[in-house]
C-alpha cells in the first residue's frame, strides 16, 4: 500500500482541471506538429520551452509529454493518406498504411493505427510504473563512474544508430561534445573557446542551440522541400477497423508494445528505431511476407504500437537517470532544469507528484489520443493545404521571441540564427542534428563524471573496471564497438568462402 499511494496521489494531481487542460493541449498540438511534416517534436518542444516558465513544473512537463507521444500518432496521418511521413517513426507506415489508402481502406489503416497506438502506450505507462521505482532505487548507487560509462554509453549508442549515416552522426556527436567545452573550465576557471567574448563566459545555453538546430533550422530545410508539387489527399472511410483486421493485427500490436517499450529504454533508440525493429520482426515472422508494402495491415499495426510504446518508455532514463534517451528527451530534460527541477534517481522520493503527476497524465492522454484520433483526421487534412509560406513566418517569429524572452538576449537570437543555418546545413547534407543535440547534452555530464572519477581513483583509469556497475557498463560499451566490426568481419569471411566454393565448383 506504501507504494499505492504515491500513484493514487499522482492521479489526483493529473485530475487537476490546469493539468487536465495543459494535457488536452500538449495532445492536440502534438498530433498537430505529427501532421506537419518534418517539424516535429523535438522541434516544437525547443520552441515551446519559453512558454512553460509562467506554469507549474509539472503542468507543463505535462503538456510537453504530451506533445511526444501525441506526434507519433499525428504522423500516421500524412503517411496514410500523402505517402509523407510527418514523422521519422512513421516512416515506415508508409509502406502498408498508404498501399490500404489507395485501396480505399484508409480509414481502417487509421484505426488500427489508433489502436495500436494506445494498446503500445498503455503497456508501456504500466511497464514504467513499474519498473521505474525499481530503476530509481538501483540508480542511488551510481557514482562519477557510472554516470561517465552510462554518457560514454548514451552517446556512442545514439551516433551509432542515427538514420544519417554511421560516421555522419559520430562527427555531429562530437561536434556536440566541442560545444559542451565553451566557457569557464568549472574545476579551474580557465576560458576555453570564448574568445574574450563575456557573452560565451559561462558557456552556450541549451536553448538558443535546440531551437536554432530543430526549430530554425527544420523550417529552412522543410521549406526548400516543399517546393516539390502537393499530392491529392487519399479519402477516408470506415474509420474502424473489422474484427477481421483486429484479430490480424493483435499479435502484432502486442509484440510491437513490448519491443518498442524496451528499445525506448535505450539511449538512442527511441520511436524510429523501435518501429523500424518492429516491422522488421512482423515481416520475418509471418507466412506471407511478400503482403507487407501492399497493405498489410501488421504492417501499420506493429510500428504504430511500436512507436508510442518506445515514445513512453523513454522517460525512464530521463526521470530515473538525468540521461535523455532521444533528442526529444534532451528538450524535455532542458524543460526539467529550466523549472528547477533535477531529474534522477531522487526525484521519485524527493517529489513525488512530479515523477507520479506525469507518468498518470500518459493514461489519460493515450485515452484522448483514441478519442480524438479519427473525428479529427477531416481537420488535419485541410491543415495540410496550407502554405508553408505562411507557416514558416509564424513560426520562425515565435521561436526568436521565445528563445528572447529566456535571458532577454540579443545574443542569444545571433546564436539561434547561427545554428539554425547550421542545422539547415546538417539536414542538407544528411547529418541528423540529433546527436548533436544529446551529445551537448551529455558532454557536461561526461567532462563533470570522468574528471570527478579520475580525482579518485588518483588519475588511474583502470579504475572504472574495479567497480561492479561501471565495469559493466564499459564491457558493454566494448560490445557495442566491436560488435559491428565482428559482424562486418564476419560477413567478410563468409563472402570469401562462397566465393572460394563457387570457384572449385567452376
Amino acid at each position: 500500500m506504501d507504494f499505492l499511494t504515491p500513484v493514487i496521489d499522482g492521479f489526483g494531481v493529473v485530475l487537476e482541471p490546469a493539468n487536465l487542460l495543459y494535457c488536452l493541449l500538449g495532445v492536440v498540438v502534438g498530433m498537430l506538429v505529427g501532421v506537419l511534416p518534418g517539424l516535429g517534436p523535438a522541434a516544437t518542444i525547443a520552441i515551446l520551452l519559453p512558454l512553460t516558465f509562467g506554469v507549474e513544473p509539472v503542468t507543463a512537463i505535462i503538456m510537453l509529454a504530451g506533445i511526444f507521444y501525441g506526434a507519433q500518432y499525428g504522423g500516421t496521418i500524412t503517411s496514410v493518406l500523402l505517402r509523407l511521413p510527418g514523422e521519422a517513426s512513421s516512416v515506415v507506415t508508409v509502406f502498408d498504411g498508404h498501399a490500404l489508402a489507395l485501396k480505399g481502406r484508409a480509414g481502417t489503416a487509421l484505426g488500427i493505427a489508433a489502436i495500436g497506438s494506445f494498446v503500445g502506450g498503455t503497456v508501456s505507462i504500466v511497464a514504467l510504473s513499474l519498473l521505474a521505482p525499481v530503476v530509481a532505487g538501483f540508480a542511488l548507487d551510481f557514482g562519477p563512474p557510472e554516470y561517465t560509462a552510462l554518457a560514454l554509453l548514451g552517446i556512442l549508442l545514439v551516433a551509432t544508430v542515427s538514420n544519417g549515416g554511421r560516421v555522419k552522426a559520430i562527427v555531429a556527436a562530437c561536434l556536440g561534445l566541442l560545444l559542451a567545452t565553451v566557457g569557464r573550465d568549472m574545476f579551474t576557471g580557465a576560458e576555453r573557446f570564448t574568445f574574450e567574448s563575456l557573452s560565451l563566459a559561462d558557456g552556450l545555453d541549451f536553448v538558443p542551440i535546440a531551437m536554432g538546430v530543430f526549430g530554425l533550422g527544420e523550417i529552412l530545410y522543410n521549406l526548400e522541400e516543399r517546393r516539390k508539387g502537393a499530392v491529392a489527399p487519399a479519402r477516408v472511410a470506415n474509420a474502424w477497423p473489422s474484427r477481421a483486421d483486429l484479430r490480424q493485427s493483435s499479435g502484432a500490436i502486442g509484440r510491437g508494445s513490448v519491443l518498442g517499450f524496451f528499445l525506448g529504454i535505450l539511449p538512442g533508440g527511441g520511436a524510429t528505431l523501435s518501429s523500424l525493429a518492429a516491422y522488421a520482426l512482423e515481416k520475418r515472422r509471418s507466412k506471407t511476407p511478400e503482403r507487407f508494402g501492399h497493405g498489410a495491415v501488421e504492417g501499420v499495426a506493429a510500428p504504430e504500437s511500436a512507436n508510442n510504446a518506445a515514445a513512453t518508455s523513454s522517460f525512464i532514463p530521463l526521470l530515473t537517470l538525468g540521461i535523455p534517451a532521444n533528442a526529444t528527451m534532451a528538450m524535455i530534460f532542458g524543460a526539467l532544469m529550466i523549472q528547477g527541477v533535477t531529474p534522477g534517481p531522487q526525484l521519485v522520493s524527493e517529489d513525488p507528484d512530479l515523477f507520479w503527476g506525469v507518468v498518470n497524465s500518459m493514461y489519460i492522454g493515450n485515452i484522448l489520443l483514441l478519442i480524438m484520433s479519427i473525428p479529427l483526421v477531416g481537420l488535419f487534412v485541410k491543415i495540410l493545404r496550407v502554405r508553408g509560406s505562411i507557416l514558416a513566418p509564424i513560426t520562425v517569429l515565435i521561436t526568436l521571441v521565445g528563445v528572447y524572452t529566456v535571458r532577454n538576449s540579443v545574443f542569444d537570437i545571433a546564436l539561434v540564427v547561427v545554428f539554425g543555418l547550421v542545422g539547415y546545413l546538417m539536414k542538407k547534407f544528411g547529418f541528423e542534428p540529433g546527436p548533436l543535440v544529446l551529445a551537448f547534452v551529455l558532454g557536461s555530464l561526461l567532462e563533470t563524471s570522468l574528471r570527478r572519477s579520475l580525482l579518485v581513483f588518483d588519475g588511474d583509469p583502470t579504475g572504472f573496471l574495479t567497480r561492479p556497475i561501471s565495469g559493466t557498463l564499459f564491457l558493454l560499451l566494448a560490445v557495442v564497438v566491436l560488435l559491428p566490426l565482428a559482424q562486418k568481419l564476419f560477413r567478410a569471411r563468409r563472402g570469401t568462402a562462397r566465393a572460394e566454393r563457387e570457384k572449385a565448383d567452376a
